[in-house]
């Protein structure tokens, strides 16, 4: 048993890793033919692809997927723990799954992803959750296989959960979810320790994939028909900074750009690591799709200090500017906390001020969620609950309305938009279109998943725009 340590997990050394290919063991290949499992993923697109991980690890096995956990032998959480919401969710199915146990006496449980990262969870899991037969962390998630074996074989809890990342290890095996649209991992962990984040201690320090394996992994799906890949990291612009002296993210973008690939996107960036090099080449090659995630947290400088965010509001600016003036057409979005430990009414309307002035096409906002074992929750906090959620409804009224301002400009305009399914208007499709805009769309000819299409926009909403196919 393995169970994790934050003051672990907080250390970064010089320490090498090996790069090291993965393998299954062969005496328990398709040992669980017959058995079914359901995987239920919350968080973002790097637990999404995790999934895709998983489910091959299952697969090979012998593991079938259902769509419905009624009908599994293994239920599987992949957890995040970035906001308290996702954690209750979490907990919640653990809830659920519980009243199943006491029906279904074979049912395997198991919970893996962040918040298995979490010592408190391991902790609470241990004490009053030990109907979960096995909990497994963010670095050795390739030995999935392996644990889950040893908890059905020995009928006893398996937590292995290790708090700092081993050897990076390529040739996991992936089911991917779409046929059109794949997610590639270029670097893990995260160096940044934003005082409010708890992913430096679920994910690791940094690790960067050898250029060549990003490359060859990018060829192998061009070759199978896809039209979009998303390049992703906790911070992929820190890409390279631990394995290459005059190699970044800047080249790795350029080197994508010249492979056959339509569409090409990363996420998620940190201001502090986005270079002009990054500019240079999103607006120099048009696979690469102007559409930019920057995430500003705050707009006040005072509160970014506070956060340990490296950059002032100031040169944020200065950023945002740049990339709307040298990259055609570019729309950012962008990340927003309010409520933080300390901000005041002036801070929040600092924050509000720079929403007026970026004009942003899309935002994610939240009241602050205290995350233990990370040094906000030291910090003095004067604001309400009320207060902070009274900051939330005024900052969104702002940032909808200017959303919708936005996608009424593109009203008459002619967008190409990959086309990902029907719509649940009626005889719609949607798609997204190459600024990341949720498109609903009529169609006189026959429309296929993955097609790109020209749509002309008829209307906007806040949230998405409605369309006729050309």
């Amino acid at each position: 048993m393995h169970l994790p340590d934050y003051l672990e997990a907080r250390t970064r050394d010089k320490r090498s890793y090996n790069r090291v290919s993965f393998q299954i063991d062969p005496s328990i290949e398709k040992k669980y033919v017959g058995k079914t499992y359901f995987i239920k993923t919350y968080g973002c697109q790097m637990n999404e692809h995790d999934s895709e991980n998983i489910s091959a690890l299952l697969e090979a096995l012998g593991f079938s997927k259902v769509e419905d956990y009624l009908e599994a032998d293994l239920v599987l959480l992949n957890t995040c723990s970035i906001r308290e919401n996702a954690h209750n969710k979490a907990f919640g199915m653990l809830g659920r799954l519980k009243h199943l146990k006491h029906e279904k006496k074979d049912l395997i449980i198991g919970l893996c992803g962040c918040m298995a990262q979490e010592k408190s969870v391991c902790d609470e899991i241990l004490q009053d959750y030990k109907f979960v037969n096995f909990v497994l962390g963010t670095h050795n998630l390739y030995q999935l296989p392996e644990v889950l074996d040893k908890s059905i074989k020995e009928n006893q809890q398996q937590i292995e959960v290790y708090s700092r990342e081993g050897d990076l290890v390529e040739g996991v095996p992936v089911i991917r979810s779409n046929s059109y649209k794949a997610f590639v991992n270029i670097i893990y962990g995260c160096d940044k320790f934003c005082t409010y984040c708890i992913v430096p201690y679920t994910r690791g320090r940094e690790r960067s994939r050898k250029k060549e394996d990003i490359i060859e992994e990018v060829k192998e799906l061009v070759k199978d028909g896809y039209k979009e890949v998303t390049l992703l990291g906790q911070n992929v612009n820190a890409y390279g900074k631990d394995l290459y002296d005059d190699y970044n993210m800047g080249d790795l973008l350029e080197d994508i750009a010249k492979l056959d690939i339509p569409r090409i996107r990363f996420m998620t960036s940190h201001p502090w690591d986005f270079t002009d090099k990054m500019i240079e080449v999103i607006g120099k090659y048009p696979n690469i799709m102007p559409s930019v995630h920057l995430p500003v947290q705050s707009g006040s400088s005072r509160i970014l200090k506070l956060m340990g965010r490296r950059y002032t509001r100031e040169s944020y600016l200065e950023l945002f500017h740049k990339i709307k003036e040298k990259v055609p057409g570019v729309t950012i979005s962008t990340d927003i906390i309010v409520g933080f430990p300390g901000e005041t009414e002036e801070d929040f309307q600092e924050t509000m001020s720079l929403i007026k002035e970026c004009q942003f096409d899309n935002a994610f906002t939240f009241v602050f969620s205290e995350r233990e074992g990370t040094p906000a929750c030291k910090l003095k906090d004067n604001t309400t609950q009320k207060e902070k959620e009274e900051r939330l409804q005024r900052l969104n009224e702002v940032v909808n309305q200017i959303f919708l301002e936005k996608n009424q400009q593109l009203e008459g305009s002619i967008l190409k938009v990959l086309v990902e399914g029907t719509s649940e208007k009626k005889d719609m499709f949607f798609g997204y279109s190459e600024t990341n805009k949720l498109v609903n769309f009529t169609s006189r000819k026959e429309v296929l998943c993955g097609d790109i299409v020209d749509v002309e926009i008829t209307s906007a909403k806040t949230w998405s725009l409605d369309g006729k196919r050309i």
